[in-house]
């Protein structure tokens, strides 16, 4: 699990120059949780790490250059990242 964090979070920080590579690897870890907790929520089966990887793969691709921006136009990842010390 250690290696997928670490390729996905090396993706996200070459596709955003606003984020530091902890900053990168803190993001790859809330969209994975989120992603999950939201699957389970809505009673879907779970198809392993693998189709998570997939999806947070994805997400990078489409909206890693602008992920940092998102965070101030959503609370809960907003809150997240405050609390992880990236945010005051």
């Amino acid at each position: 699990m250690e290696d997928i964090f670490k390729r996905l979070a090396e993706d996200l920080y070459n596709r955003n120059d606003h984020l530091t590579i902890e900053q990168a690897r803190t993001w790859v870890e809330l969209l994975w949780e989120d992603f999950e907790a939201t699957r389970a929520k809505s009673g879907h089966e779970y198809q392993g790490k693998q189709m998570t990887e997939q999806i947070v793969s994805q997400w990078i691709s489409f909206y890693g250059p602008k992920l940092h921006e998102y965070a101030a136009t959503n609370p809960k990842y907003k809150e997240m990242l405050k609390k992880r010390g990236y945010l005051q």
